[in-house]
């Protein structure tokens, strides 16, 4: 392996432990007793990413373009809430830590190749949204207007039965809201049928997009 291969394995393996660290810390009992080892690894990561950063920026010939590219927010993302809790409150910014995870698609051939794919299909990814969006509201208003009588504090608006639309069309049915009308049950048949689509579309487009890229890239 080249040097650059070593380096980028052992992002690879801080990005990975780093995520590790984080959960751990949410953990009360992990937290009181390790604090201090997690915080010394959070420094370190910090450090590492750090330098990442500013090698990556010091490098490039066109800095705006890595800054406010995708992966040049990710990497800037990744330390920024470590610096901006200097004197600030910045509790609810370390979610953002779990962004980290996004830097394994830079040190990845196979996550590259996925994101061709997705900017190879994005039109048509962009019509499925439309009219994903369209079966959403015509479900939520559809069930609306077949239980909002019987149910009124589950179907009470179109608001309200969006949650219903979502978690059917998505073919999840947590069961926390459900037609007992004989009319939304026969309209729920259908949604349910319409789900499986909503499911296989963008599967096939994506699939389709990533065999074509990876025969491009063996050819």
């Amino acid at each position: 392996m080249k040097p650059v291969q070593y380096l980028e394995s052992f992002i690879r393996l801080l990005i990975f432990l780093s995520v590790i660290a984080f959960a751990l810390e949410t953990e009360p009992a992990i937290q009181s007793k390790f604090s201090t080892g997690l915080y010394i690894f959070e420094v370190f990561t910090v450090g590492v990413f750090t330098i990442e950063y500013l090698t990556r920026l010091f490098i490039s010939k066109k800095k705006l373009s890595y800054i406010f590219s995708f992966y040049g927010l990710i990497d800037l993302i990744a330390i920024l809430p470590f610096y901006l809790s200097f004197g600030i409150d910045t509790r609810s910014l370390r979610i953002v830590r779990i962004l980290r995870i996004l830097k394994f698609g830079k040190y990845s051939s196979a996550m590259n190749r996925y994101v061709v794919a997705l900017k190879s299909i994005k039109n048509e990814l962009s019509v499925f949204c439309i009219i994903t969006f369209i079966a959403f509201y015509v479900s939520a208003v559809g069930i609306y207007f077949f239980e909002r009588a019987a149910q009124p504090e589950v179907f009470g608006s179109v608001l309200d039965s969006f949650w219903w639309a979502i978690v059917t069309l998505t073919t999840v049915g947590y069961g926390d809201a459900f037609p007992i009308t004989p009319g939304g049950k026969i309209f729920t048949s259908f949604i349910v049928i319409i789900g499986i689509a909503v499911v296989a579309v963008p599967t096939g487009l994506i699939s389709s997009a990533l065999t074509t890229v990876v025969t491009d890239t063996k050819e």
